[in-house]
């Protein structure tokens, strides 16, 4: 690590570059492989402390790894159901529903044939050819792994935290012999320090969840909106992924109260209710319940997500933050790379006591007398 010092600066940016060229290109070619596996990866070390507490009272490995890994599974079962629940109470309100939306259709109809000159006869024959191209796409090969993709990463997520778990040992074995014994110490420090934010963005994130849904919830039913809790639960899953979920789980929300609750105040109620939530969350929960390891500032988390989404879509976006944490740690402890620890970190010259700028000034002062 030592001999990056002695290269060129130009050297040591393109080989950057190409590193990062070949991992991007990695994680897009790779996602349906690479994103299950890294779920499960931060799965895993979410629950190595309850595996840990239940070997620790007399559990055999095998026995508490199955008792954390099924835990895990029969909590996402019960949220699943509970959304499942509240959708079949939404679909009862099927006919209401529809006939708003015909009626809003033909509304719109009515107001492009009287603003843009439209027919009907064209307008019906612009949506025949739309809903053909849809079925298309959707009879296609590619759009049938799409469906079935997300299916099969459901199916292996749980084998894979349990594989982890269980060769857990010699997974840290071979990071720590993959390097020489003069980094060994520096490996397992930065090894103990991802450990160490994995698990409180995790468990941060999901007392996070909870809060938010709770607000969530709580707010609409005292709006007396219908389907109040299937709304505040799905707005705080969407608030998973960062700044974007936030918007669109207001839109939604927005939109399914239009069609039972057209009145500007109950719109208004609810814009204000994810308003004040979301300014909740982000000054209060993220910083007390998430924590301040994950260090990060606002320009870099916004433009990891969008591109966490554009290379592996939504859980592209989710598991962006951790990346950028742990890539954090790195870079801030191997030689060479500590400026790109600077350029994801929150911290400020100024917040640091860095006298660069102070000194660039002096310097400029000095020059100009």
């Amino acid at each position: 690590m030592d001999s990056l010092s002695s290269k060129p600066f130009y050297h040591k940016l393109s080989h950057s570059l190409i590193a990062i060229a070949l991992i991007t290109v990695a994680i897009y070619l790779g996602q349906d492989i690479l994103v299950p596996i890294a779920m499960a990866v931060l799965l895993a070390v979410l629950l190595r402390p309850m595996e840990g507490w239940l070997i620790r009272i007399g559990v055999p490995k095998v026995l508490a790894i199955s008792i954390a890994v099924t835990a895990a599974v029969l909590i996402m079962a019960g949220v699943a159901i509970l959304i499942s629940m509240q959708l079949s109470d939404f679909s009862d309100e099927w006919p209401k529903l529809k006939r708003n939306i015909n009626d809003a259709y033909r509304d719109i109809r009515r107001w492009i044939r009287r603003e843009y000159s439209v027919s009907y006869r064209q307008q019906d024959q612009y949506i025949k050819k739309a809903q053909t191209e849809t079925l298309e796409n959707f009879q296609s090969a590619e759009t049938l792994g799409i469906v079935t993709g997300p299916l099969g990463s459901i199916i292996l997520i749980p084998i894979y935290v349990f594989l982890f778990l269980y060769y857990r040992a010699m997974l840290l074995h071979f990071m720590v012999v993959l390097f020489a014994d003069k980094y060994k110490a520096q490996v397992m420090e930065i090894m103990g320090e991802i450990k160490t934010i994995i698990q409180s963005y995790m468990v941060g994130l999901l007392l996070e969840t909870g809060a938010v849904a709770l607000m969530n919830s709580v707010g609409l039913l005292i709006l007396n909106v219908q389907y109040a809790i299937l709304l505040g639960v799905m707005a705080a899953i969407l608030n998973l992924v960062p700044y974007i979920g936030g918007l669109v789980a207001t839109a939604l929300a927005v939109m399914v109260t239009f069609i039972n609750h057209p009145d500007g105040y109950t719109l208004a109620g609810v814009v204000g209710v994810f308003l004040t939530v979301q300014f909740i969350d982000n000054n209060l929960l993220v910083p007390l319940v998430v924590g301040s390891k994950v260090r990060i500032n606002a320009l870099v988390s916004i433009v990891g997500v969008l591109i966490g989404g554009a290379l592996a879509g939504i859980s592209g976006m989710f598991l962006s933050i951790p990346a950028i944490a742990i890539l954090k740690v790195i870079f801030d402890r191997v030689e060479g790379l500590k400026p790109w620890g600077i350029l994801l970190g929150d911290q400020t010259p100024e917040q640091a006591n860095n006298n660069l700028f102070r000194l660039v000034k002096k310097k400029r002062k000095e020059a100009s007398e």
